[in-house]
């Protein structure tokens, strides 16, 4: 167990610096949250593309490292939902919706992508089985 909570500790806090350090490419004054979008859209493809990977399959030490640790502390629902409440605040309430719904939406495809992309990387041809 200690084990398993170091691995997400660090693996969160790497996740947290790294969403940190991306959310400052994309400046707040262009009035629409886009960095949230793309980190919390990437952050969803790569945790439904995580159990097609053999190294992560193979070990669940790395698997609660990169899910709940790196991809839990990389993806936002606070960022999400505060910008939102932002967005609603600066008299944008249309902007905000497109903004809940495009941003769920958008996730909802990226792991669809990933589940896709995940089947056929486990099913191909030379694909490993699982043991």
């Amino acid at each position: 167990m200690r084990r398993e909570l170091l691995a997400v500790a660090v693996g969160g806090a790497a996740g947290a610096l790294a969403r940190w350090s991306l959310s400052g490419l994309a400046p707040e004054d262009q009035g629409f949250p886009w960095a949230t979008l793309a980190i919390n859209v990437a952050g969803c493809f790569a945790l439904a593309l995580l159990p097609a990977l053999p190294a992560v399959r193979d070990r669940a030490l790395l698997l609660v490292a990169l899910g709940p640790g790196l991809l839990g502390g990389f993806t936002t629902l606070s960022a999400y939902a505060e910008e939102a409440r932002a967005l609603v605040a600066d008299g944008h309430p249309g902007l905000a919706a497109a903004y809940v719904v495009g941003t769920l939406g958008a996730c909802l495809l990226a792991v669809s992508l990933a589940v896709s992309l995940a089947a056929a990387f486990t099913s191909g041809p030379g694909a490993r089985r699982s043991r």
